[in-house]
């Protein structure tokens, strides 16, 4: 029930804030309609091309704050300095009676260029200059020598200011959409959302019996994805929020991301997670009536804290607020090394509890970690040190002068100048006086990054027909009174707000359907609304067909292929990360525990990749390729996630372990050396297996595979079954017998460590730290050899998927490799 009524308020609560949303997106074009409809003539005719000031209303107001808002404003500022010099002297070196197609076409090709290629122009300012671009260049056509060399710009910059000011006019009335008070809620809500993930998984792990704390566990699954909602929805509202309070940006050098600061408690949670869905059955064997009673008053006191999460939006501390610590000390120092290795997850849990009440270790200066024996090595690596600092200063003053430009920014430059110079040119051949639109269709729609182009183009398309088909009909219903068709507008401008949050159309779709109705009921003297609507959306499709074809040449490569590459690096990733698990490095070359944490935003960086490469892949039409897999690549990603969370929790660990030898000096090689030989066992298994899975992932067919084998005149031991060079066992990954072997040696191993610390330290706390510490580290890696198990299953899939007909066993696939390619 309780369940129900916060879906409810939830629901209501979204409604009201889109709701709000498109109001003032409907009184700002309301703003910009009775401008250059119903205002004095003087004041009418400055803004020439009311349609630019409709787009750039809705390109800045769109579910914005008031800060975005302002920085939409000073994007559109800085979008119409960098035009006007430049057109005005375009205009003047060509004139305008010259001005014909072609040039228009190279002039649009030339300016995009050189207004898309700096990196640090924002995304905004360059859809709202390439949009001038196309009016200034296709108006001069038009119009021919009528045009005003110095004029004409200004029009332009006028319909633009426009749409700005009617912009913050909305935002506003009748009050502002503060981004302050938008994060400050939403930290509210996630602090409110953590606390009640933290009682379910307490619950579940004091349940009596599995029924109970599997429903407590399912019922705090249901809430991951309204945090993981509040957190996105922090930063988005990040830099708004900045405009908004400036002095945040210029007064505080200290400040920290609230996202950051509620992303401390996200990760013990997941921790959380991790060891509930672990656990072999309920009730947990170690827990008892004095632990349970610990844990329920940590509970209590972690949730002061969330509480306290609530105030972290007034941002004015650097830091969050310290709570008491009361039952610390009786709470989980009485825990004991543990020897089954169903303990383990529980064991964990514990740390996680223990992560959620202190915060997240931070990383130690590696100056401070590394032994003596390394300091040795440093005079003789500071040359390198040095080069390489010299070349990334050289490489951001190159960058920051535009002297030498990213791959990425000339691409993305390339593509916009040819698809609008192409989009330019077939419109005017197609349609002189309504040549603008095949331009200004893809003017608003380019991204930095990589997009689903086709489901792109196919919302706008279909936007474009949806809003020219209702200002059609609305013009025809109102052919009569002409003075009223801007009220229909009204309700289709809230529609189209409500139609960018569905996943058919998104914003793509949702912006070109209200722009289709603005340009016919929002307008006069354009000729019949027919005939536009007609002329219009063949304009669109023109610049829609420019646009994919221009996205073709450049990445023709598929998202499904890019996605299965991407696959690869991640695992390649997972590689790097498992090589670097060390406890402490005692020789030179060897990897430092604060290292572990750089791999683990690499790997996290890679699966974010993938996430995106999936969702595009998953949206891309099939053609004559193999449908893609959607289902097997989401399961990978799943373990791949947990895996980096895992690896997360490996660093913090290690750190620890490696703080910890500091205490012990030399004695600590002594102690150490069972738990390291256990882990050296793990890396060898997990990351053979990792690096297995890489090599099948890459494999482009398996027909391939016999041919060059026979080419290659290599021989098959029939009696043995097994190929040359083949070293590998009848599983890629670790079966469920050696994961328990490697476990139940990790927790004997921890238990003789932790009885040699008490030996040379008494205090039990130091001894249950250290305790906590390995029992968790013993969790991490058996969890991360299942996992290993699990990708395995995956890619077995995946390969049968791919080879229908033949019969996939991933142990001889790797056996023919290793015997083609010996290592």
């Amino acid at each position: 029930m309780a369940a129900i009524t916060r879906a409810d308020s939830t629901t209501k609560a979204l409604w009201r804030r889109r709701l709000g949303s498109a109001l003032r997106t409907a009184l700002a074009c309301t703003i910009v309609g009775f401008t250059t409809l119903y205002s004095p003539e003087h004041l009418r005719h400055m803004p020439a091309f009311p349609a630019f000031s409709y787009v750039t209303t809705i390109l800045i107001l769109s579910d914005a704050t008031l800060g975005d808002t302002l920085r939409g404003c000073w994007h559109a500022l800085y979008a119409t300095i960098q035009i006007m010099i430049p057109s005005i002297l375009c205009l003047w070196l060509v004139g305008p009676d010259r001005f014909t197609a072609d040039v228009a076409a190279v002039v649009v090709t030339l300016m995009s260029f050189v207004v898309a290629l700096p990196e640090s122009t924002p995304l905004m300012a360059k859809r709202i200059a390439f949009g001038q671009i196309v009016i200034v260049c296709v108006g001069t056509v038009v119009h021919g020598a009528k045009t005003g060399i110095v004029m004409h710009p200004i029009h332009v910059a006028s319909s633009t200011a426009l749409g700005a000011l009617a912009s913050v006019v909305a935002m506003l009335l009748p009050y502002p959409r503060l981004a302050y008070h938008e994060v400050k809620k939403s930290s509210k809500l996630y602090a409110e959302n953590a606390s009640e993930r933290l009682n379910h998984f307490v619950k579940a792990f004091c349940a009596q019996d599995n029924t109970a704390a599997l429903d407590s566990i399912s019922e705090a699954k249901s809430l991951f994805k309204a945090g993981a909602k509040h957190l996105l929805s922090i930063k988005d509202k990040q830099e708004g929020m900045l405009w908004e309070r400036p002095q945040i940006r210029f007064l505080k050098p200290n400040y920290k991301d609230p996202r950051e600061k509620l992303q401390e408690l996200e990760i013990p949670i997941r921790g959380m997670e991790l060891a509930l869905t672990s656990c072999p059955s309920f009730p947990v064997g170690m827990i008892d009536e004095d632990l349970r009673d610990v844990l329920q008053s940590l509970k209590a006191e972690i949730g002061l804290k969330l509480e306290q999460a609530k105030c972290y939006a007034s941002f004015d501390a650097t830091t969050a607020p310290e709570t008491e610590k009361k039952c610390k000390d009786k709470s989980l120092w009485s825990l004991k090394a543990i020897s089954s290795t169903e303990d383990v997850p529980a064991s964990f849990f514990f740390y996680c509890i223990e992560l959620l009440l202190d915060g997240l270790p931070v990383a130690p200066n590696a100056e401070f970690v590394v032994n003596e024996t390394r300091e040795t090595h440093t005079e003789g690596s500071s040359d390198s040190q040095n080069q390489n600092k010299f070349k990334c200063k050289l490489k951001w003053i190159s960058s920051s002068l535009f002297l030498l430009p990213s791959l990425e920014s000339l691409v993305f430059a390339l593509k916009c100048s040819l698809s609008l110079g192409l989009a330019v040119i077939l419109g005017l051949m197609y349609n002189k006086e309504n040549g603008y639109w095949s331009g200004l269709t893809i003017a608003i729609s380019f991204a930095t990054n990589r997009q689903a182009t086709f489901k792109l183009a196919n919302a706008r398309a279909q936007g474009t027909a949806m809003g020219s088909v209702y200002g059609v009909i609305c013009s025809f219903l109102l052919q009569k009174s002409v003075n009223f068709r801007f009220l229909p507008l009204l309700p289709w401008i809230i529609f189209s707000s409500f139609l960018r949050h569905s996943r058919m159309y998104e914003e793509a779709g949702a912006i070109s359907a209200v722009i289709g109705a603005l340009l016919i009921l929002g307008r006069k003297n354009y000729g019949t609304p027919s005939e536009f609507a007609i002329a219009r959306i063949t304009e669109a499709s023109l610049g829609l067909i420019c646009f994919i074809i221009v996205e073709i040449l450049f990445q023709p490569a598929r998202a499904a292929t890019l996605a299965k590459a991407q696959l690869a690096q991640s695992l390649q990733a997972l590689q790097d990360g498992i090589k670097d698990i060390v406890l402490f490095a005692d020789q030179k070359g060897m990897p430092t525990p604060t290292a572990l944490r750089d791999k683990q935003k690499r790997l996290k960086s890679h699966i974010n990749e993938l996430d995106k490469f999936i969702a595009e892949a998953e949206m891309e039409p099939n053609f004559w390729f193999l449908p893609f897999h959607g289902s097997c690549y989401e399961k990978i990603l799943a373990s791949l996630s947990r895996m980096a969370d895992l690896l997360l929790f490996v660093a913090y660990k290690t750190e620890f372990l490696s703080q910890l030898s500091e205490r012990f000096g030399v004695s600590w090689k002594q102690i150490q050396k069972p738990i390291n030989d256990d882990l050296e066992l793990f890396k060898e298994k997990v990351g053979y297996s990792l690096k297995c899975f890489e090599e099948l992932i890459l494999i482009k067919s398996l027909a391939v595979l016999a041919p060059e084998r026979q080419n290659r005149n290599i021989s098959h031991d029939v009696e043995s079954g097994r190929l040359p060079n083949e070293d590998v066992p009848r599983t890629l990954s670790p079966d469920e017998e050696e994961i328990e072997e490697i476990l139940s040696s990790f927790l004997q191993h921890s238990k003789e460590v932790a009885n040699s610390i008490n030996g040379y330290d008494g205090e039990e706390k130091h001894l249950s730290q250290t305790v906590l510490v390995l029992n968790g580290l013993g969790f991490c890696i058996s969890s991360l050899m299942k996992e290993t198990t699990k990708i395995e299953k995956e890619i077995k899939e995946l390969i049968k998927w791919e080879n229908p007909t033949r019969n996939i066993n991933l142990y001889e696939i790797s056996c023919k490799l290793n015997a083609m390619y010996p290592k």
